[in-house]
């Protein structure tokens, strides 16, 4: 066995039971099985612990990483309702270790790539990823952060709360990550000059809200109440790269002191752009994405797992499956499993309002 293959299922019912009896009912056998990513439904995260002690006994799979959602994602399933999606693998023994704050991965594992998950109250989450997207020889890390609307868990063979676990893998296997925005990039480089905590007061040294009426443009400007939702902040590292950013959402326009106030504390000199963001584009830079990773690969992937913002679905699109569907019809009816986050990993970033898919080639 020099790849791995892959096997996926999943199940939506109001009732934990009656989903994963019938996901394990539709779970196709895979022979050499020995690694799982299961996705369960904030709703049903009161029955986790069953859950995933039944998966490990029909299956055989001992090895499990996962995390709960808002939402799950699968060819069985529908964005917020609740339900369960798995992803079963067969891989070589030493290609793979579970790794977690219990259980730090040993010494002699060199990963090459790594998928994680997340607990959303950890303290100072993008610096852990980006340690952890240091510690990875190859620099491939991709994963999600668990989302509910209670108590968060994620799993690394056991349920967790806190800190970040996962699975890191050996050089032998190949996995590659591409991630959606959801937005359109509008003209023009940006520095905000001034500004307090998530307040922004001047952006290339005029006052904020000038700079954000002009490039909302006559239209949007009109309605401030609508530009204000449209539009979204994208941080970037530098002036340069306007593919790489991270949005964060407007949430007030203060007319009187011309600032803006952003869901994320700013510096001054922090470069960013002004990015618009609807179901049309959102479906347009998704298009795009995948594209790019089809292009990418060699040959057909295996297997995949997609990650969601839980603010994308059928929030953003027109109609609930409109991203598996997209999916669907650029790779196929690979098996994948996933969830809506609340937060998504790519690299050493962790972003926000997101849609990443990672492949197993």
């Amino acid at each position: 066995m020099n790849s791995p293959r892959f096997v996926s299922a999943s199940h939506t019912s109001p009732d934990w039971e009656s989903a994963l009896h019938q996901l394990i009912t539709k779970l196709p056998r895979l022979q050499q099985a020995n690694l799982g990513f299961v996705y369960v439904s904030d709703e049903h995260a009161h029955g986790l612990e069953t859950i995933l002690s039944r998966l490990k006994q029909h299956t055989g799979v001992q090895e499990w990483v996962g995390a709960t959602g808002v939402g799950i994602i699968g060819h069985d399933a529908t964005y917020g309702e609740p339900g369960i999606s798995v992803l079963l693998g067969a891989f070589t023994p030493e290609s793979f270790r579970i790794f977690s704050g219990r259980r730090p991965l040993p010494r002699d594992f060199i990963p090459y790539s790594a998928f994680v998950h997340c607990d959303p109250l950890t303290p100072d989450m993008a610096e852990l990823v980006s340690d952890m997207a240091q510690k990875i020889r190859g620099g491939r890390l991709a994963g999600g952060v668990a989302s509910a609307k209670a108590t968060a868990w994620h799993i690394a063979e056991e349920c967790l709360t806190g800190g970040l676990s996962g699975v890191a893998f050996g050089q032998d296997i190949q996995i590659i990550t591409g991630i959606s925005q959801g937005c359109a990039p509008l003209p023009g480089n940006r520095r905000i000059t001034q500004a307090q905590d998530s307040l922004i007061e001047r952006i290339d040294g005029r006052p904020a809200v000038d700079v954000f009426r002009e490039a909302a443009g006559p239209e949007l400007a009109a309605d401030l109440r609508r530009a204000a939702s449209t539009l979204m902040v994208g941080l970037t590292e530098d002036d340069q790269d306007r593919r790489l950013y991270s949005v964060r959402r407007i949430v007030a326009l203060d007319l009187r002191s011309n600032r803006i106030a952003i869901n994320s504390s700013v510096e001054n000199g922090q470069n960013f752009i002004f990015v618009k963001r609807d179901g049309e584009s959102a479906k347009q830079d998704l298009v795009r994405m995948l594209d790019e990773l089809r292009q990418a690969c060699p040959h057909p992937p295996k297997g995949a797992l997609y990650v969601s913002c839980a603010s994308r679905g059928g929030v953003m699109f027109n109609a609930n499956d409109t991203e598996l569907n997209v999916i669907r019809e650029v790779f196929g009816d690979i098996p994948l499993a996933g969830f809506h986050a609340a937060g998504e990993i790519a690299g050493d970033h962790l972003f926000g309002y997101t849609g990443t898919l990672t492949l197993f080639l």
